[in-house]
């Protein structure tokens, strides 16, 4: 029996991570759907678009030729553009696009296109209130400010990017004030899902949390 995961919460509270790890350790897929926003904030900035012209975002996007592979990785016209999406400007951008009615129509169609067969986790903000509200098992991560913050720097630094360390937990905050302010879908957590604090839990506590309650859900 396969079923679909949502796994929401604010930004840098480790979905896409956690969503990554149980993947694999499931066999499922992870559809990052936070990934997909920034695409589109990413095509909005390449083709000189303002965040708020809905009509050019979507066409922006029917346009392009665009790839997500089951890794996760997204392909722009042949280009893997994963980790330009993962920048603060766009990360900010982002969360412009995602109150378009008319870019998140046509982002959670697309979502729930792919979902549909079953076996898929993902990861957003309105997973589990939105895109899948049928899903089998929906978690809603937390994790403290500043501890997000820091994870966020840590994986700049991997990358080889330089960042303020206050200006990323201005970031954030900004971030979690749009997100759950937003006229469209704001960032909530759904009444039947399960709330996670990973503010002193490892990555992999966290993945075998989730894959317990998984494992019962399947029996």
């Amino acid at each position: 029996m396969r079923i679909n995961i949502a796994i929401d919460g604010p930004s840098a509270a480790g979905k896409s991570s956690v969503a990554d790890k149980l993947a694999k350790k499931l066999g499922y897929v992870h559809l990052d759907t936070g990934a997909m926003y920034r695409m589109v904030a990413y095509l909005c900035l390449k083709n000189g678009i303002a965040t708020e012209d809905e009509d050019g975002a979507v066409e922006a996007l029917k346009r392009a030729d665009i790839r997500i592979k089951t890794s996760g990785d997204i392909y722009l016209d042949g280009n893997k553009i994963s980790d330009e999406l993962r920048s603060e400007t766009i990360s900010m951008k982002a969360s412009d696009v995602s109150k378009n009615p008319k870019v998140r129509e046509a982002l959670v169609a697309m979502q729930q296109r792919i979902a549909k067969d079953k076996g898929y986790i993902l990861d957003g903000r309105d997973i589990g209130t939105v895109v899948l509200k049928d899903a089998e098992v929906k978690i809603f991560l937390v994790a403290d400010p500043k501890e997000r913050a820091k994870r966020r720097i840590l994986q700049n630094e991997i990358k080889g990017i330089e960042c303020d360390h206050d200006k990323i937990l201005e970031d954030i905050n900004k971030r979690d004030y749009q997100d759950t302010h937003r006229e469209v879908s704001p960032l909530k957590k759904a009444d039947d899902a399960l709330l996670i604090d990973t503010s002193d839990l490892t990555l992999d506590e966290v993945v075998d949390k989730i894959y317990g309650i998984v494992l019962e859900k399947i029996k």
